[in-house]
């Protein structure tokens, strides 16, 4: 998988220290329950378009395709901990252009997932395995995306999480236990 600095919902593509680390990527979560916006916001813009940037003009559409389509990746990197019964969803929310180049205040809610409890936030865990998805009949294409983290329940106290959009993700069905990998306990694969 290749994650392009351009579309990270969190954290910086160049390190806090200038090189490339995995932490690099994440945005660190402890708080109460509340809605935790990622760090970066998205801007799939380009500086003039008709219709107008405020009426969803000027943005280029990432939501259609076929073969590949882009993706949202949205993982658990620490997991997390909670002092209580806490779940997390994650909500992708898109924005046109107020006109001056910014978002335009109104977000709307273009993908959310369930709510899971954070004793299966684990390390690792997808929250989001969905392809971006096209603007509803009657909607703007958004110029700017965001992602939400929404915690309900109790606090998080502590744990990281990384989101962007992806053209590929390395993706295994997960447990508690482990991930799957198609082969049962005790087989050997030589070399």
């Amino acid at each position: 998988m290749i994650i392009d600095g351009q579309l990270l919902f969190t954290g910086t593509s160049n390190g806090a220290s200038g090189g490339v680390t995995a932490s690099a990527y994440a945005d660190t979560v402890a708080q109460v329950v509340a809605t935790y916006i990622c760090s970066n916001i998205i801007d799939l813009g380009v500086t003039s378009g008709i219709p107008a940037s405020s009426a969803g003009g000027g943005a280029r559409d990432i939501g259609i395709g076929d073969n590949p389509m882009l993706k949202l990746l949205a993982q658990i990197t620490t997991a997390l901990t909670s002092g209580g019964a806490a779940t997390l969803q994650v909500e992708l929310d898109g924005a046109v252009d107020n006109g001056s180049g910014a978002p335009s205040g109104t977000w709307t809610v273009m993908w959310q997932s369930q709510a899971i409890g954070y004793a299966s936030l684990t390390a690792g865990t997808y929250m989001a395995n969905v392809d971006i998805p096209r603007p509803a009949p009657g909607e703007a294409a958004p110029r700017f995306l965001r992602m939400r983290f929404i915690v309900a329940g109790a606090t998080i106290t502590a744990g990281a999480m990384e989101a962007a959009v992806v053209l590929d993700r390395f993706d295994a069905i997960g447990q508690q236990t482990g991930y799957f990998s198609g082969y049962p306990a005790g087989i050997n694969i030589a070399n």
